[in-house]
């Protein structure tokens, strides 16, 4: 059973109520301690007063004003004296109250160890001490009210007050650890997605400060390599045009019709093989979202590779204009068509629907699939699944420019198993 919450905020936050409210409990305990033996003292002291002042009434009282004088005790001052009876039905005082087994101690030392005390005398609350006139023994009840060490309500209420500032502290102090956290988990989440985040503030403690810097220099040094790449890739996709176009022509005046027609096939297939590297080059990051017909994309660049598929089926939802991007979408498209054509099994569909706010383009087909362990691995560009689908050649990057067109769209790429066998390939795109 998981006793600790899972965020560190809340954990933090917890801690640090856990240590207030023991300090707190440990400062009350130590102000309790420290005036117990004074508050005992105290009260020792008005016990003994009240009795020696009462017998002292008492004595000096003729004994036909001794009832008046009781009951202006009672009257004026809430003392209630009466005379012991064999039948007192009498309650001890809580022994649990180290207070009031001090008292008791002290009041003993100076009115004598025969002295009885009673939280309760025949029902009647109140604190009983008994007392001898003679060898009468009488017992005089002093008010609650005058034993009792009540809590100050001004103390509550700025206890209550002190409370409430330092949890509040505890919640901002553990936001202030969580909150760079929360930052840098948001950030590499935008680096594992190929995307450039915002700089982490370099400000706070050295830590957080230091960690930070570090963030910020592998996020510049990752999109630098990344840029670096593109270029590199793109410069050396465009030099093998001229020597590609060379070997074309060449391939086109041989007279011997075979050589020719397997040389025509290879250039193809490297000549598709380098569009896939520029097209992975070409980021397309400053294309700009626009209200496009997508029905009538769809349509044209199935059109394309409907002639290579034998035949494509096409259900496009009539949609208003939807926010893309145009280019963007066509090569990512393309390249979904391409890979159903090499890997697809000869029945192709291709799927528009509006689904809420989202806009979903799926194409199906009816190979042999992915295997759902590898469904992320594919999208990376230059991994290629030979044995899961047919022996093909290819760059490995179809489904990589797919997945870098939803990410730049700010959708997401989906492929999952189509019924009855195949592959379903979705590119979702919000409107906005």
């Amino acid at each position: 059973m998981r006793l600790l919450p899972d965020t560190l905020l809340a954990r933090a936050f917890l801690l640090i109520v856990v240590l207030i409210v023991a300090s707190l409990a440990a400062a009350f305990v130590i102000v309790r301690h420290a005036e117990q033996e004074p508050h005992s003292r105290q009260l020792a002291q008005l016990v003994v007063s009240v009795v020696n002042l009462t017998r002292a009434a008492m004595l000096s009282a003729a004994p036909e004003w001794r009832g008046a004088l009781l009951a202006e005790l009672a009257d004026s001052e809430g003392l209630r004296v009466h005379s012991a009876e064999i039948g007192d039905v009498l309650e001890p005082l809580p022994v649990q109250s180290p207070e009031l087994r001090l008292m008791v101690v002290k009041v003993r030392q100076r009115l004598g160890e025969n002295t009885r005390f009673a939280a309760k005398r025949n029902g009647v609350e109140a604190l009983w001490v008994s007392f001898f006139i003679g060898d009468d023994e009488f017992w005089v009840a002093l008010p609650s009210e005058r034993i009792e060490h009540p809590v100050s309500q001004v103390l509550l209420i700025w206890g209550g007050i002190v409370s409430l500032l330092a949890l509040l502290g505890a919640y901002f102090i553990a936001r202030q650890v969580v909150r760079p956290l929360k930052r840098l988990v948001l950030a590499a989440r935008q680096v594992g997605q190929g995307q450039t985040p915002e700089l982490l503030p370099e400000q706070g403690v050295q830590e957080v400060v230091a960690v930070s810097v570090a963030f910020n220099q592998m996020s510049a040094d990752l999109a630098f390599n990344e840029r670096e790449r593109a270029q590199v890739l793109a410069g050396i996709s465009h030099d093998l045009r001229t020597p590609l176009a060379r070997v074309r022509l060449a391939a086109e005046l041989s007279p011997d019709e075979s050589l020719r027609e397997e040389l025509s096939a290879d250039v193809e297939q490297m000549d598709a093989v380098i569009r896939q590297f520029l097209d992975y080059a070409r980021l397309d990051e400053n294309e700009v979202a626009v209200p496009t017909d997508v029905p009538s994309l769809v349509s044209d660049v199935a059109q394309r590779f409907a002639r290579a598929a034998g035949s494509i089926s096409l259900e496009l939802q009539t949609v208003p204009a939807f926010p893309v991007r145009p280019l963007l979408l066509k090569r990512a498209l393309a390249n979904l068509l391409d890979n159903a054509i090499k890997y697809g099994g000869g029945e192709i569909t291709v799927q528009l629907e509006k689904q809420g706010e989202q806009l979903v383009l799926a194409v199906m087909d009816r190979g042999v699939g992915i295997a759902e362990a590898q469904r992320v691995a594919v999208k990376r560009p230059f991994i290629r699944l030979e044995t899961a689908r047919s022996n093909a050649t290819g760059s490995g990057l179809g489904l990589a420019i797919v997945e870098r067109a939803a990410r730049l769209h700010g959708g997401a790429f989906q492929l999952d198993e189509r019924v009855g066998g195949g592959l379903v390939a979705r590119l979702i795109l919000p409107a906005g």
